[in-house]
Protein backbone atom coordinates (compact mmCIF):
# COMPACT_ATOMS: atom_id res chain seq x y z
CA UNK A 1 0.00 0.00 0.00
CA UNK A 2 1.27 2.98 -0.80
CA UNK A 3 1.83 6.05 1.21
CA UNK A 4 -0.85 8.13 -0.41
CA UNK A 5 -3.51 4.53 -0.09
CA UNK A 6 -2.42 4.87 3.73
CA UNK A 7 -3.68 7.94 4.53
CA UNK A 8 -6.49 8.08 2.60
CA UNK A 9 -7.61 5.14 4.16
CA UNK A 10 -6.89 6.82 7.28
CA UNK A 11 -8.72 9.58 6.63
CA UNK A 12 -11.40 7.75 5.77
CA UNK A 13 -11.85 6.57 9.71
CA UNK A 14 -10.99 9.82 10.66
CA UNK A 15 -13.78 11.46 8.87
CA UNK A 16 -16.20 9.30 10.77
CA UNK A 17 -14.93 10.61 14.06
CA UNK A 18 -15.61 14.17 13.57
CA UNK A 19 -17.12 16.03 16.30
CA UNK A 20 -19.25 18.42 14.55
CA UNK A 21 -20.95 17.48 10.82
CA UNK A 22 -19.72 19.07 8.06
CA UNK A 23 -22.00 21.49 6.02
CA UNK A 24 -23.65 20.24 2.78
CA UNK A 25 -21.12 21.29 0.71
CA UNK A 26 -18.04 20.24 2.36
CA UNK A 27 -20.12 16.66 2.80
CA UNK A 28 -20.71 16.71 -1.21
CA UNK A 29 -17.07 17.91 -1.88
CA UNK A 30 -16.01 14.85 0.09
CA UNK A 31 -18.50 12.62 -1.69
CA UNK A 32 -17.22 13.78 -4.72
CA UNK A 33 -13.53 13.40 -3.67
CA UNK A 34 -13.74 10.01 -2.86
CA UNK A 35 -15.95 9.06 -5.59
CA UNK A 36 -13.46 10.28 -7.76
CA UNK A 37 -10.80 8.40 -5.91
CA UNK A 38 -12.47 5.21 -5.78
CA UNK A 39 -14.09 5.03 -8.70
CA UNK A 40 -12.55 7.54 -11.49
CA UNK A 41 -14.49 9.55 -13.58
CA UNK A 42 -18.14 10.25 -13.37
CA UNK A 43 -20.03 6.82 -14.83
CA UNK A 44 -23.79 6.52 -15.34
CA UNK A 45 -27.24 8.62 -16.37
CA UNK A 46 -27.20 11.68 -14.29
CA UNK A 47 -30.45 11.37 -12.00
CA UNK A 48 -33.91 13.31 -13.18
CA UNK A 49 -35.42 16.47 -11.67
CA UNK A 50 -36.89 14.63 -8.82
CA UNK A 51 -33.49 13.26 -7.31
CA UNK A 52 -32.31 16.69 -5.80
CA UNK A 53 -29.41 15.19 -3.93
CA UNK A 54 -28.75 12.60 -6.31
CA UNK A 55 -28.01 15.32 -8.90
CA UNK A 56 -25.86 17.11 -6.67
CA UNK A 57 -24.07 14.31 -6.30
CA UNK A 58 -23.36 13.36 -9.76
CA UNK A 59 -22.62 17.19 -10.25
CA UNK A 60 -20.08 17.78 -7.58
CA UNK A 61 -18.49 14.14 -9.10
CA UNK A 62 -19.06 15.48 -12.56
CA UNK A 63 -16.99 18.23 -11.99
CA UNK A 64 -13.85 16.24 -11.20
CA UNK A 65 -13.49 14.86 -14.42
CA UNK A 66 -10.21 14.19 -15.55
CA UNK A 67 -8.51 14.47 -11.77
CA UNK A 68 -6.19 11.46 -11.00
CA UNK A 69 -7.43 9.27 -8.56
CA UNK A 70 -4.34 10.10 -6.51
CA UNK A 71 -5.20 13.35 -6.87
CA UNK A 72 -8.49 12.76 -5.52
CA UNK A 73 -7.12 10.92 -2.40
CA UNK A 74 -4.66 13.17 -1.58
CA UNK A 75 -7.31 16.23 -1.82
CA UNK A 76 -10.05 13.94 -0.05
CA UNK A 77 -6.98 13.72 2.80
CA UNK A 78 -6.09 17.50 2.95
CA UNK A 79 -9.75 18.47 3.31
CA UNK A 80 -10.20 16.16 6.26
CA UNK A 81 -7.35 16.95 7.30
CA UNK A 82 -8.56 20.41 7.72
CA UNK A 83 -12.12 19.75 9.15
CA UNK A 84 -10.08 18.04 11.66
CA UNK A 85 -7.90 20.29 12.91
CA UNK A 86 -10.36 23.34 12.72
CA UNK A 87 -12.75 21.17 15.03
CA UNK A 88 -9.96 20.70 17.22
CA UNK A 89 -9.30 25.19 17.69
Amino acid sequence: MSDVDARFSQAQSDVKELPEKPGNMTLLRLYALFKQATEGDVHGDKPGFADIVGKYKYDAWASLKGTAQDTAKQQYTELVESLKSGAES
